[in-house]
């Protein structure tokens, strides 16, 4: 199984269809095995679940996604955990122990009338989040 994460600077990405890199994760037994880090070369939506899905991965773990990506990864058979923050390495781990926190709801809509402010995590809900 491959685990991918939309990910920068050590942490999940929280816009997926801005997603410069995925963090994959081989796994074996329900163990990590090994990591590597895919480049996305500035792709859009519809062909960042292409990437995802030849490199075999089959779960994606990311912050805020919009609706169009998620129609992309459902028919690319990519399961999809979204709306997490934090350690892209522990939510990859807690995914494994069944301890992910996740939000099966997510969905951000950039073109819609609200405006995102900078400080503003789409798809994230701090109450959920555990210290």
């Amino acid at each position: 199984m491959r685990i991918a994460v939309a990910y920068k600077d050590g942490n999940v990405f929280q816009h997926f269809g801005h997603t410069e890199q995925f963090k994959v994760y081989d796994i074996e037994n329900n163990n990590i095995h090994s990591t590597s880090v895919i480049d996305t070369n500035g792709s859009g939506h519809g062909a960042l679940a292409e990437i995802l899905k030849s490199n075999g991965v089959s779960t994606l773990i990311c912050g805020g996604i919009g609706g169009g990506a998620k129609r992309a990864l459902s028919e690319a058979d990519i399961e999809l955990y979204g709306g997490v923050t934090g350690d892209a390495d522990k939510a990859a781990m807690d995914l494994l122990s069944g301890k992910l926190n996740y939000n099966p709801d997510v969905e951000c809509n950039h073109h819609g009338e609200h405006h995102h402010g900078d400080g503003h995590v789409c798809g994230s809900h701090d109450e959920h989040h555990q210290h």
